[in-house]
């Protein structure tokens, strides 16, 4: 069962809350939020904005293909990833931007700090995005702080981890599940994400699947305003296999489908290896591999 969180009572510190949050984190590793900070309307006009962008022509977004960069900003076509090796090339269209350092660190890697690609011809896309991630990452932050006391770790525990965070935000387009599409395609294939949190919005469509613990598979989906929250790779390595990372998967319905992830990350060089041992694994080490594994153009086998 995954369970629905009232952000207001989460973040106030509600003991029942707490204890729903926890067992979410070190069970089925998903949960959904409801009474947060963002309106629906506005959540739907973030939609809009993503859905306008991608019913362009391909040749309209092609000047910011990512397929043209080192790093993961800017579009990538259908196909462009590759989250399972077992299965083909994932079916949808992906717009990425992240974090951008305001003073020049030599030391950071561009893959993760690149500078991010807009389209040309869509007033106003930018700054509605750009607001949006700023916000978002606020609150993930926010809800980071909240989730470290439910699974007993003190509230400050990431709160200088995160002052660079490779912080990835995506629009993801699902069209409609091809006739073609075989038992190998996917909007996109079984996965865990890479990082430590995912904050995602949808349209309120339904297509995510999440892998129950015992086999098959649970839908989840939220209305615009409302979450989903799932822990990635690098949480669960970071907590002893504490808090869940859990394979989830968009198999495509007889319906298109916007979804809004931010894949809410700590500084390259933060120390995620189990807490308490005295192994070294930077955050951006862990990253930069998956990223190589799945992006189609940084594939280092290609």
């Amino acid at each position: 069962m995954i369970p629905e969180i009232d952000t207001k009572a989460l973040i106030a510190g509600d003991p029942e809350v707490l204890a729903m949050v926890r067992a979410a984190a070190e069970g089925i590793g998903f949960m959904t939020i409801v009474n947060t900070p963002f309106s629906s309307e506005r959540m739907q006009t973030l939609l809009q904005a993503y859905h306008r962008f991608f019913r362009q022509p391909e040749t309209a977004k092609q000047s910011i293909n990512m397929a043209a960069t080192g790093s993961n900003r800017g579009w990538g076509a259908a196909g462009s990833e590759q989250v399972d090796p077992n299965a083909n090339p994932d079916y949808k269209q992906v717009f990425d931007c992240g974090f951008e350092l305001k003073i020049a660190d030599a030391n950071a890697p561009t893959e993760f700090y690149a500078p991010n690609l807009w389209p040309a011809d869509m007033a106003g896309f930018r700054v509605l995005v750009e607001t949006y991630y700023e916000d978002a990452c606020a609150f993930a932050f926010e809800l980071l702080r909240s989730i470290a006391i439910a699974i007993g770790e003190p509230a400050e525990f990431f709160d200088d981890k995160f002052d660079r965070p490779m912080a990835l935000l995506r629009g993801n387009y699902y069209p409609t599940r091809p006739e073609w599409a075989g038992e190998n395609d996917f909007g996109i294939a079984t996965h865990t994400d890479y990082g430590c949190l995912t904050l995602l919005a949808t349209d309120g469509s339904p297509g995510l699947e999440v892998r129950k613990r015992g086999g098959g598979w649970i839908p989840v989906s939220a209305t615009p305003g409302d979450f989903v929250i799932n822990f990635g790779e690098m949480l669960e390595m970071w907590t002893t296999d504490r808090v869940k990372a859990t394979p989830h998967r968009v198999v495509g319905t007889n319906a298109e489908r916007i979804s809004i992830p931010l894949f809410f990350n700590p500084n390259f060089d933060t120390n995620v290896a189990p807490v308490g041992s005295d192994d070294v694994i930077l955050a951006g080490d862990h990253i930069s591999k998956r990223f190589n594994e799945t992006y189609v153009h940084l594939n280092k086998d290609d």
